[in-house]
């Protein structure tokens, strides 16, 4: 609806002609539905009162009845092989916007809560007015984080048969597509919902099918006209209905009951026969189901577009008649395009139907009659056919390309033995198939599948196969072009662990997804940091965000230094979102106590302008010289020594012990364990039933630092650290100045060594009333354990059996990124209001 002074400022093409205007065809990527608050759907541009589905990629927002009328505009994240872009236009979506979005040209208000208002790029985040947006430039610099993601035209994945939650891996555990059941039933009481059944007995509700498929799922739209209504009329209405501008003359309606009979290979549920004999008022035995049909015709003009055109929407529109073939289209096209001195055998037609899940490719046979070609996908689907789109495609040969990496196979074995367990296990044909890269430390393997089908039946029986037990995992990997990337360009690689700070994971996941390149977030969950990792193995300069407590920081730096001769960027600065309970190395370098919903744009702006620090790491070696427990046969095989690394503290005694009980709390009932304050809760009930410990731990241990013997006082808790915050903050160290220590730092090659006497010190530690006993500083330790003990290494605790322990330097120094203290002023205006639409606050979630 618009005001009539206001028309000439409409510029917006709806439903009916907006799949005609998408420049290069890419399929959304939708999750399960939703309640989105405050939102609209772009099909329809109706609030989203029920539940809703929204692209995982890009800002699209649609009702479930609309979704089949979205044309697949997302914006393309990859080079598929189909066409490559290497300049990049603006991708403007319309709407949802808060309601004060300033309009990038004109700089007036341009955003509304109450309608879909105003265009956003989905690149840059810039905002204009519907009438403004026209007039900006139409390349895109991808704004101001353009040096921190990952250009698209460097990225390129194979994905003909993976659906773009694969290509993105998007968890299907949580995030899994609708069933077609789902969206056939959403799409029937969707329009329902729309179309009020009247009560008027002058009105009368019909549905409409669109084609055999709709017939064949059951999947109509409802109209409702005047019972006298002319013929005209109601095919009028249908054509609203599904979004098609065509004139009505070219249509006809046929009864559900006709369609029946004539074919056989439909479907006749819900009794529509017996329905179509209720009577009407006006005329006698109007059914109540019809299906909409186009007329023959004996001539068309169709549009062929050039898949070699770098940019543009050029096409060459051409008339066809009933003796037209694909062959004649093709020789009556190449002129029109320059091409005439060339082979008509060089080039094919090929079709494209554009669906909102799906961009699906067929190439024409030779012989194929084009007008009897439009009369199937029309007999099939009225609407499908305002979604097909043909293209003249150079015949060159395919190179067929699909990066698989594979993970949880047995460690330490051969790229030979590799390759037997997945022939054994997933019958692999070594022909299309072979192994580009072998992780022996990581159990892991990247395969290269030079066949579609070949390539998806990996992935899928992947999921259903476990080897010694474990069951393995498999993530479609894109290739990133190294030698594209822009000299000035330092990629954000992400990492998610969507289990820790409460599930926030899963929003943010959401967040980093839209504001970067789908292609550098990775989930911890899926297939670990690995994948990630040798995603950007080949890329020159890279920084690495991990969004996780403690123990996800530690994983993804363990990883780093196990894979890190292997990567092009062998020292990448690391940057912390706390989002665990403790999350003490996060608070050293300044990135906050824990996530609490700031906005997703302004940390990835705070990780840019952050200080490049190193931090040392250390190797802790568990020796148990007793045998384990729970021998058979009463002959027992000792413990093999395990190694771990350290990034944060190791503790001995009461210390481990607590965290070993909140350990076992939050295993025997994880779902109560979804926020801090919980957690911290545990942890205090957890101490107060060790109050009354005795303090004997420094009879149970011997301390050696660098080689001399250390007399330990009377403590119950021994903890080495290597950063100023231990417990979610404390100072365990202290301030005060000790003329027989040098002043700690988290690179001085140094770990600190405090005693603490018993659950009341350490609260009294926590409550900053007095600090920890020290007893040493130094860079080599040994431990002697004369009973088993409680150990944890940064929050991860266990009971060690007697043996030795022995904790030094690990390799060299890791590169951290520590929060600037000078924060900018101006972050940019034109991302004032992407916190409404980016924000994990956003309500409704």
């Amino acid at each position: 609806m618009s005001h009539e002074k206001c028309l000439k400022n409409v510029k917006i093409p709806c439903s009916c002609i907006a799949p005609s205007l998408v420049r290069v065809p890419v399929a959304h990527c939708f999750g399960p539905p939703g309640h989105y608050k405050r939102k609209f759907c772009t099909v329809c541009r109706k609030s989203l009162d029920s539940p809703a589905f929204r692209c995982e990629v890009c800002e699209l927002h649609v009702h479930t009845d609309c979704i089949l009328f979205a044309c697949s505009d997302c914006r393309q994240c990859h080079q598929d092989g189909h066409q490559d872009h290497d300049t990049y236009h603006h991708h403007w979506r319309e709407g949802n916007l808060s309601s004060s979005a300033r309009c990038e040209v004109c700089k007036k208000t341009c955003g509304s809560s109450e309608v879909l208002s105003g265009m956003r790029c989905e690149w840059c985040g810039i905002l204009a007015h519907a009438a403004c947006y026209i007039i900006v430039t139409p390349e895109c610099t991808f704004g101001r984080l353009r040096n921190m993601i990952l250009p698209p035209s460097c990225v390129r994945l194979y994905s003909r048969n993976f659906s773009k939650l694969h290509c993105f891996r998007i968890s299907e555990n949580l995030q899994t597509e609708p069933d077609e059941d789902d969206d056939f039933d959403g799409s029937t009481q969707g329009s329902a919902k729309d179309v009020q059944i009247s009560t008027d007995s002058s009105k009368q509700t019909l549905k409409i099918f669109d084609g055999n498929d709709a017939v064949k799922r059951n999947q109509f739209r409802l109209i409702s006209v005047p019972r006298i209504a002319k013929n005209e009329e109601v095919v009028e209405a249908a054509l609203r209905a599904y979004y098609i501008n065509d004139d009505q003359q070219e249509y006809e309606l046929q009864t559900f009951t006709q369609q029946a009979l004539l074919s056989d290979d439909v479907i006749n549920r819900n009794d529509a026969l017996e329905d179509s004999n209720m009577g009407s008022v006006f005329r006698e035995s109007v059914p109540d189901a019809w299906i909409i049909r186009a007329k023959p015709k004996d001539e068309e003009v169709i549009r062929i577009y050039p898949a070699w055109l770098k940019v543009g929407m050029a096409y060459i529109s051409l008339r066809v008649n009933k003796d037209s073939t694909t062959q004649t289209v093709i020789k009556d096209v190449l002129p029109l395009l320059g091409r005439q001195t060339e082979s008509i055998q060089s080039f094919k037609l090929v079709e494209v139907l554009m669906g909102s899940k799906q961009v699906q490719r067929m190439v024409l046979d030779n012989q194929e009659l084009i007008l009897n070609r439009l009369k199937d996908i029309r007999k099939t689907s009225i609407r499908q056919m305002n979604q097909t789109r043909f293209y003249i495609v150079e015949n060159s040969k395919s190179i067929v390309r699909v990066n698989l990496f594979v993970g949880g196979l047995p460690p330490q074995l051969s790229a030979e033995e590799y390759t037997n367990i997945l022939k054994d296990e997933l019958a692999i044909k070594t022909n299309v198939v072979s192994l580009t890269h072998v992780y022996q430390a990581q159990g892991a393997v990247v395969l290269e599948i030079s066949c579609f089908s070949e390539a998806e039946r990996i992935y899928m029986l992947v999921k259903d196969t476990t080897v010694n037990d474990k069951p393995l995992n498999s993530v479609v990997i894109p290739e990133v072009m190294s030698s594209k990337i822009p000299q000035n360009c330092c990629p954000l690689l992400v990492f998610v662990n969507p289990k820790s700070g409460g599930l926030k994971g899963r929003d943010l996941l959401y967040s980093f997804r839209k504001l970067l390149n789908p292609h550098q977030v990775f989930e911890l969950t899926n297939g670990g940091p690995l994948p990630g990792f040798h995603t950007f193995s080949k890329i020159p300069s890279f920084r690495v965000l991990v969004c996780g407590g403690d123990g996800t920081v530690g994983w993804v730096l363990g990883a780093l230094e196990e894979i890190r001769h292997k990567l092009v960027c062998s020292e990448p600065s690391v940057a912390i979102l706390p989002l665990g309970t403790g999350n003490d190395l996060g608070r050293v370098l300044r990135w906050g106590a824990g996530y609490s919903g700031e906005d997703p744009y302004s940390i990835l702006i705070s990780v840019d302008e952050a200080d490049d620090v190193l931090m040392d790491r250390w190797t802790i070696l568990l020796d148990a010289e007793e045998p384990a427990e729970g021998a058979e046969n009463g002959v027992a095989e000792p413990e093999p020594p395990k190694i771990v690394q350290m990034n944060n503290y190791c503790g001995l005694g009461i210390d481990a012990e607590l965290s070993l009980d909140f350990h076992h709390a939050r295993e025997e009932e994880p779902g109560k364990f979804n926020s801090r304050f919980h957690n911290k809760g545990v942890y205090v009930k957890v101490g107060l039933q060790k109050i009354s410990h005795t303090r004997n731990l420094h009879k149970d241990i011997k301390l050696q630092v660098d080689q001399h013997e250390v007399e330990l006082p009377s403590i119950e808790g021994l903890i080495f650290i290597n950063i100023p915050s231990w417990g979610s903050g404390a100072d365990l160290w202290g301030s005060d100045s000790d003329n027989r220590f040098e002043k700690p730092r988290i690179d001085d090659g140094l770990l600190e060594v405090v005693g603490v006497t018993g659950v009341v010190h350490m609260g009294q530690v926590q409550g900053g009333l007095r600090s920890g006993i020290r007893i040493a500083q130094g860079s080599y330790f040994r431990v002697t354990l004369l009973k088993p003990i409680p150990v944890q290494v940064d929050g991860e605790p266990w009971i060690q059996a007697p043996g030795q322990i022995i904790i030094s330097a690990a390799g060299p120094k890791v590169h951290m990124l520590k929060k600037s203290k000078q924060k900018q002023k101006k972050t940019g205006s034109l991302r004032e209001v992407r916190t409404d639409s980016m924000s994990v606050t956003e309500g409704g979630r």
